[in-house]
């Protein structure tokens, strides 16, 4: 969401607050978003406004809708932190703020006073055919590192600033890294814990701040187990694993080919559209993981993963007058099709 405030409030700094102007352009571009794709559950980040988005999105459609926090607030208008939301056409029979495992944080190394640099949010939706999902959304640590530096400090030399920057940026980038890391671990140990109780399919979607094939994260895609019984591994494993949608909607197509081609044919992967920009680089950091009911090579599973875009015409080529207040990211949409 970028930073969604109605005005005449202001995000982070005194000055920084939207015209009435701006903030209706914004409102129109996530309008535009809804009505022109039509999700029937969306997961927002960056929400300050909640009872604004809750109005906005009640009036596409959107009858259920949830957060589990609010902003910090400063000197009644300045505001900090902000929270993620979800948003569905279907019922919200339940929702909770995921809560960490204390004791096994601590056993990890982590201190007392660890908790999600965001809290997750835990929305129970019943979904046509396949009845309570349990919907995850996340907004994971980012890479900023988490020790600030006076970045122009008089009192020392040019070269003592430099040095000074560089210890902060490697051990505050570390502590960031350990930060989602942590996050992402813990959530994932909460989310199983939550399958067995429940039996019910998970959707876990929002801003990883990481790429999921780096070490950081992999471990929420973890689908082998070291020294498990091989027999019992393949029986119950999968049941507590998570796939990322895109690995699920290439696997999808490609049993679709086969299906319909007799002849063998060699077809091109398709490329994964980045959701994130930086100067010239470009990443994938925004994702939707699902449980094996979306998965087509379970044989219980309900859904296939039939479509997957990533809407990112803002960021790759931008329009002033639509885009200029509109999301730094781009926004993952999966279309699940029931199973024949």
């Amino acid at each position: 969401m970028f930073n969604y405030l109605e005005p005449p409030n202001a995000y982070y700094e005194f000055e920084k607050i939207y015209t009435a102007q701006q903030w209706a352009k914004k409102q129109r571009w996530i309008v535009d978003y809804l009505t022109g794709h039509a999700p029937d559950v969306i997961g927002f980040q960056e929400v300050f406004s909640i009872d604004s988005l809750k109005e906005l999105v009640g009036e596409q459609g959107y009858n259920d809708f949830a957060v589990v926090d609010t902003p910090e607030v400063i000197d009644d208008f300045i505001y900090k932190r902000p929270v993620v939301a979800i948003a569905s056409k279907y019922p919200i029979v339940e929702v909770a703020a995921v809560e960490h495992d204390s004791e096994l944080a601590n056993a990890l190394g982590l201190n007392s006073e660890f908790t999600f640099s965001r809290k997750v949010l835990r929305a129970t939706i019943t979904l046509p055919h396949i009845g309570n999902t349990d919907c995850y959304v996340v907004h994971f640590k980012s890479k900023r590192p988490m020790i600030n530096v006076d970045e122009h400090n008089k009192e020392l030399t040019p070269e003592q600033n430099i040095i000074e920057i560089l210890k902060a940026n490697v051990a505050g980038g570390w502590g960031s890294t350990i930060q989602r890391g942590s996050e992402a671990t813990l959530l994932m140990i909460q989310m199983i814990t939550r399958r067995e109780a429940t039996q019910q399919p998970m959707l876990l979607m929002g801003d990883f701040n990481n790429e999921l094939a780096d070490g950081v994260l992999s471990h929420l895609l973890t689908s082998t187990l070291r020294f498990a019984p091989a027999f019992d591994a393949k029986t119950y494993l999968a049941k507590y694993c998570l796939n990322d949608s895109w690995d699920l909607f290439v696997k999808s197509q490609l049993i679709n080919d086969e299906v319909s081609n007799s002849e063998v044919t060699t077809k091109a992967t398709p490329l994964r559209a980045p959701t994130h920009y930086y100067g010239a680089s470009s990443s994938v950091l925004d994702y939707i993981l699902l449980s094996c009911e979306f998965d087509t090579s379970c044989d219980d599973s309900f859904f296939e993963v039939s479509d997957y875009s990533t809407y990112n015409r803002h960021l790759i080529n931008p329009e002033f007058e639509r885009d200029d207040l509109s999301t730094d990211h781009g926004i993952v949409l999966v279309t699940l099709k029931l199973r024949a």
